[in-house]
């Protein structure tokens, strides 16, 4: 077309013009400091430029243009068509190759005027770089617009997935909110029904709290009315403590003038066929009997009946003393006054004759006891409720003794291979009780248990029973007490340690067969009845031999034993008896009461104390007491034992000093030293071979 040919025209001018000249590069930006370079620097043909002369010029010049209206349509035909146009394109230098650099102007301004005439020549090239050109921004804009295009189908489909990703995501938080919301109603739900729950419980509790509240209240009521009740008892009992109390202060008084009564009797000494001084003794007895008594209670609180009863016997039996003294007294006058009588008569007889001297009469002589010494009671009788009991624990063990005489009696051998075998069981395991380990000693223990309980044991490599006879039980139970005894008054005596063990095992014994105990208690009486304690009397028309034994002494043929030989016999059975009221057998049942504890202990050395001392017996055994028992004792009566210690310091040991010979002061001496060390340590040491909790464990 015409219109086309002029564009062309114009370029080629714009292309001759002094501003076409200049170099125009569309990626002069991206080039950097090359873009100032090249606006100096001449224009120069695109890559393409030599394709096009190879492959289109030969084929325009075959086929010449008839117009530039073809030509044009022919470019922009070849423009539409860019798949003939190479990706790799040829090097410009083929057309235009680059001049070598000389240093000399002249040179370098010919080529540039040649190079110019001969870029000016070739319009040719220019046409084909302008469809380059053209193709080039056909082509981007095509792939711009491709571009813009996929963005927008992409971002098309990212509003897509975005808009579906909102969706997705608020149909989530529905379910989210749904879910949360079904969770708190449930929460509600439980917490309403744990509300109610509690308001259910509380409702429950307070009903029964209520219903505490009264039966406390009622509980207090009565708590207060029997405390009012044990008040007024208390009171009760205080006030008639104390009209007991006035009584007994009373009857000490009366007692203590009564005995001074008794003193006042010495004027008659010489008219009296009887001694006074068994009245003296007695009285002396009876005033510190009622003191004993007034001081125990004092200790204890206040008197008890019993202790009131005692004491009016004890008054009663001043009386009576004092009633018999004026009785002699009397006799003795009315026997003075007749004998003066008699020899006034006699006198005046004899001056009537006018003989000589009367005859010479002998003066009474005082009674003798055994021995040709004086028959003094030195012993006091013991309370009766003592006797009493020392009466039933013998009067127990002859029952017992009846009750299995027909085992013992019985000549069949089958019966005596039965009471030999139990009589093995019941003391052999006593004789192994030592110095051993806690663990065999209860062996030893489990071992006497049983058979007691009726359980076979095994003995001797048989299997023995107390069930094998009706009476195995009772000869048993005898013979085990007798053993327990025997090995104080044996074991114990050479080997005072050996009482602890022994003991431990009896006390257990005694806890859980008490009958064992009793017959322990009389075995024990019979032998040392200074464990009683009890001082037997002499009776008139008495062996001396049946005497010596009552005492304690062992009598062999008409022969009675050493006095060493019989103190040691009594100083071990004395050290069991302390030893056994003092401990109890670890293993049984600790919340009871001791069968037979310290308050026994307590009562033996007050009574041993309101008695008169017998020589040498009364200072060992006061020895052999207090070593074994007198920690226990200290431990548990505190000030009052100290007070009972200080007693015997300055009122007991001048009565014992007073009946000791100078050959017996052995005894004396030794229970002196003890306790004055004592007093000095205000302590009482603790026994040797006590059991403490090692051995136990051993």
């Amino acid at each position: 077309m015409p219109s086309e040919g002029r564009c062309w025209e114009t370029l080629q001018a714009l292309r001759n013009s002094s501003k076409g000249r200049l170099c125009y590069h569309r990626d002069w930006l991206l080039r950097g400091e090359d873009a100032l370079e090249e606006c100096v620097s001449l224009p120069k043909l695109s890559p393409y430029s030599g394709w096009v002369v190879d492959h289109i010029l030969p084929y325009k010049q075959e086929n010449p243009v008839p117009s530039e209206t073809s030509l044009s349509s022919g470019s922009a035909s070849a423009l539409d068509q860019p798949s003939v146009v190479p990706r790799s394109p040829v090097g410009s230098s083929a057309l235009s190759p680059a001049l070598p650099a000389t240093p000399n102007g002249a040179q370098s301004k010919q080529e540039s005027q040649h190079t110019e005439s001969m870029a000016l020549q070739s319009s040719r090239g220019i046409r084909v770089e302008g469809c380059i050109r053209m193709y080039e921004l056909v082509h981007r804009m095509k792939g711009t617009e491709g571009l813009r295009q996929w963005q927008e189908e992409q971002e098309r489909k990212v509003r897509a997935l975005s808009e579906m990703a909102s969706e997705q995501l608020k149909r989530f938080d529905e379910l989210k909110e749904l879910k949360q919301h079904k969770e708190f109603q449930d929460l509600r739900e439980v917490i309403e029904k744990s509300t109610r729950e509690a308001l259910g419980h509380q409702e429950k509790l307070k009903a029964e709290h209520r219903h505490r509240a009264k039966i406390l209240n009622l509980k207090l009521r009565e708590a207060e009315q029997q405390r009012l009740k044990q008040a007024e008892q208390e009171r009760l009992r205080r006030e008639e403590g104390q009209v007991r109390l006035r009584s007994l202060y009373t009857m000490q008084e009366e007692v203590l003038q009564l005995n001074q009564q008794l003193d006042t009797s010495d004027q008659h000494k010489d008219l009296l066929k009887v001694d006074l001084a068994a009245f003296r003794t007695r009285g002396n007895q009876l005033c510190s009997l009622i003191s004993g008594i007034i001081r125990t209670t004092s200790e204890s609180g206040y008197p008890t009946a019993e202790n009131q009863a005692e004491a009016e016997r004890a008054l009663q039996e001043m009386r009576d003393l004092l009633r018999n003294l004026g009785q002699e007294i009397t006799r003795a006058c009315e026997d003075k006054k007749r004998q003066d009588e008699e020899e006034a008569q006699a006198k005046l007889q004899a001056s009537q004759i006018q003989q000589g001297p009367g005859p010479h009469t002998q003066s009474p002589v005082p009674n003798q006891g055994p021995g040709g010494t004086r028959n003094e009671d030195l012993q006091m009788k013991v309370q009766d409720s003592t006797m009493q009991w020392y009466q039933q624990l013998q009067d127990a063990s002859a029952q017992c003794v009846l009750a299995f005489e027909g085992l013992t009696s019985s000549k069949d051998s089958q019966a005596k291979k039965i009471k030999m075998d139990l009589q093995k069981a019941a003391t052999i395991p006593v004789s192994q009780i030592s110095t051993i380990a806690g663990s065999k000693l209860k062996e030893v223990f489990d071992k006497i248990h049983s058979l007691l309980s009726g359980k076979p044991v095994q003995s001797g490599g048989r299997s023995v029973s107390v069930t094998l006879n009706p009476q195995g039980l009772d000869f048993v139970q005898y013979k085990l007490a007798e053993k327990f005894v025997k090995q104080g008054e044996e074991e114990v005596a050479s080997h005072h340690e050996a009482a602890f063990p022994i003991a431990v095992v009896a006390s257990g014994i005694w806890e859980l067969h008490p009958r064992v105990g009793d017959l322990i208690l009389a075995h024990l009486h019979k032998k040392c009845p200074y464990s009683v304690p009890f001082y037997p009397a002499f009776k008139e028309g008495m062996a001396l031999e049946d005497y010596q034994r009552m005492l304690g002494y062992q009598v062999k043929d008409s022969k009675v034993e050493q006095q060493d030989n019989f103190l040691k016999r009594m100083s071990g059975m004395i050290r069991l008896y302390a030893a056994i009221i003092q401990l109890r057998w670890p293993y049984g049942n600790q919340q009871e009461i001791h069968p037979h504890g310290l308050n026994h202990g307590w009562r033996w050395l007050a009574q041993i104390l309101n008695m008169e001392p017998l020589s040498d017996v009364t200072a060992t055994l006061l020895f052999d007491f207090l070593e074994v028992c007198g920690n226990a004792l200290m431990k548990q009566y505190q000030v009052q034992f100290w007070k009972m210690i200080l007693l015997i310091k300055e009122d007991y040991f001048p009565r014992i000093e007073a009946i000791t010979s100078s050959g017996q002061m052995g005894s004396f001496i030794r229970l002196k030293q003890f306790l004055e060390k004592c007093l000095q340590r205000k302590e009482i040491p603790v026994p040797k071979g006590f059991l403490t909790s090692s051995f136990w464990r051993s």
